[in-house]
């Protein structure tokens, strides 16, 4: 029987990580950044711009509301305190009157974003021809 490492006995879990199975925890985070407002977050914090194409910055919890058309000031905040705890951003508090609050992607943030902004991407690009393909699909069925 050989023996494993500190090193190598840390990576056998993450070795053993499989989505298609029921117990994985990797469900859990497919879950969490699969929702709306994670990828809306994600890609507003990861590119400075409206097009997507600028460079990540940190932003305010006003400018994030801003540019998130339609979430509630409790969504947006429960949002980003999950996306902190799971270390995807950083919140910085800084003690001015009113007290400014900014996000920021951190490098674990930002890895995920450069996966999700293809899905943004595609969503934008093909929603006309998945919105095409519904209604022939609906008027087969109808």
């Amino acid at each position: 029987m050989a023996t494993m490492t500190a090193a190598q006995k840390r990576a056998q879990p993450k070795a053993e990580y499989d989505a298609f199975l029921a117990a994985c925890p990797s469900r859990k985070l497919l879950d969490r950044i699969s929702d709306k407002w994670v990828t809306l977050i994600l890609c507003a914090l990861g590119s400075g711009d409206a097009d997507g194409a600028g460079e990540p910055r940190s932003m305010r919890y006003s400018e994030l509301a801003r540019r998130l058309a339609g979430v509630s000031q409790k969504m947006l905040t429960q949002t980003l305190r999950s996306l902190e705890r799971d270390g995807l951003l950083t919140r910085t508090v800084t003690p001015t009157v009113p007290v400014t609050v900014s996000y920021e992607l951190t490098e674990l943030g930002l890895s995920l974003h450069r996966m999700i902004r293809g899905v943004k991407s595609w969503a934008e690009m093909h929603t006309d021809d998945v919105l095409d393909n519904r209604a022939t699909c609906d008027a087969r069925t109808a």
